[in-house]
């Protein structure tokens, strides 16, 4: 199917090519003609060289037609590549720039109009130079351009932070942290490290099931890419998927992050914790995390928590008491001759009397669960050994 398109295509383009070879090759000689650039002789005024001229051309866009569609092709792919990795808002806000770069290059171009020879090619060139350039500089500046764009239209929050904590007002507030439209606030949600390390928040943002702009604190940040330069290889590769699902968030088009640049020295407090619960309290915002610790914490002192751990616990299918499951015992658990298997979607089971199976398939009566914010295990008796 796709050779065929080809030769199709191939076929359409030499038809072309042959035209307009034919056509420049008439145009040349009519001029060569005309300019007495032709040889003196006897077909100086006949038409043999114009058979000449559209006969020549004709074959030259003949044979260059198959290096011109396989170029082209070339560029349909590159351009399409690249146009994977960018999204509607990326896209939309890189043509703005293009337009109001060739605006630009089109009145810059005009004094020079009139030059005779370079004119032309001087205007040329300042459309692909500033026609670039304004692509660029606005893909570079498409976060602001967005809010400002939204701000214009009222159709999202805009959050600034401009000064550092007053010290004359002695109430401990920002002095200058701004969330517009009018008193309309939308559920504002902080960001935790672990919740980005984790990396399910992308998906979940992608579906659209949370509303609301993310906020993104500086020390946040910072604590990533300290983890991200880690001697540890381990904590070094965390710290990168961090980073990487941040820019990936940044990138769909119905998700607004925000980077708030605050410290931990504006609110006085000494770790990133702390930190993120004093900013949740004046921002009465929503602290998104899968740290069981940073969640009881907010829990205590009045802040929203949306834990990722507790919403992929609602979604898995429960156990109920008394069904039968198949596992395999890997090691022994905590207590006395307990053994510890895994369900296929990483729910530990903790089976009694399971030391002796280790290694073994066995058949597992469910007879309790304990299902916690740091996720779910099931407790279950030994029925019979299962032969492989």
């Amino acid at each position: 199917m796709a050779e065929g398109i080809f030769k199709l295509m191939l076929y359409l383009a030499r038809a072309i090519f042959v035209f307009l070879g034919g056509v420049a090759g008439y145009q040349v000689v009519r001029i060569a003609v005309l300019q007495d650039w032709w040889p003196k002789g006897t077909f100086h005024f006949s038409f043999i060289p114009f058979i000449f001229g559209v006969v020549l051309f004709a074959l030259i866009g003949y044979l260059v037609t198959p290096f011109f569609v396989r170029l082209l092709g070339f560029i349909g792919l590159s351009f399409e590549k690249n146009l994977e990795t960018l999204s509607w808002h990326d896209i939309s806000v890189a043509l703005a720039g293009l337009i109001a770069g060739l605006i630009v290059a089109n009145l810059a171009a005009l004094p020079f109009a009139d030059l005779p020879v370079v004119g032309s090619y001087l205007a040329v060139l300042l459309n692909v130079v500033l026609g670039y350039l304004g692509a660029t500089l606005f893909l570079k500046r498409k976060e602001e351009i967005h809010g400002m764009w939204s701000s214009i239209g009222g159709l999202k929050q805009r959050f600034s932070i401009r000064g550092k904590r007053t010290k004359e007002s002695g109430d401990n507030a920002l002095t200058e942290l701004a969330i517009e439209p009018g008193n309309e606030r939308l559920a504002v949600k902080l960001l935790d490290t672990s919740v980005i390390i984790d990396g399910r928040i992308l998906e979940i943002a992608a579906t659209g099931f949370l509303e609301g702009p993310f906020i993104l604190p500086r020390f946040i940040l910072n604590e990533l890419q300290t983890i991200a330069d880690s001697s540890d290889p381990t904590r070094r590769t965390k710290g990168r998927r961090g980073l990487d699902i941040i820019n990936e968030l940044r990138q769909l088009s119905d998700v607004s992050v925000q980077i708030l640049e605050v410290t931990l020295k504006d609110f006085d407090v000494g770790s990133v914790d702390e930190g993120l619960v004093a900013l949740a309290k004046e921002l009465a915002a929503k602290v998104v995390t899968t740290d069981y610790n940073l969640n009881k914490i907010a829990q205590i002192q009045g802040v929203s928590v949306l834990n990722v751990n507790e919403l992929a616990n609602a979604l898995k299918p429960s156990l109920l008491p008394g069904e039968s499951i198949t596992v395999d015992v890997l090691r022994e658990g905590k207590e006395p001759q307990q053994g510890v298997g895994y369900l296929d979607d990483g729910t530990m089971i903790v089976v009694e009397n399971g030391e002796d199976f280790i290694g073994k398939r066995v058949e597992v009566v469910v007879t309790s669960m304990l299902q916690t914010s740091a996720g779910r295990m099931v407790f279950g008796r030994i029925k019979k050994e299962v032969r492989p």
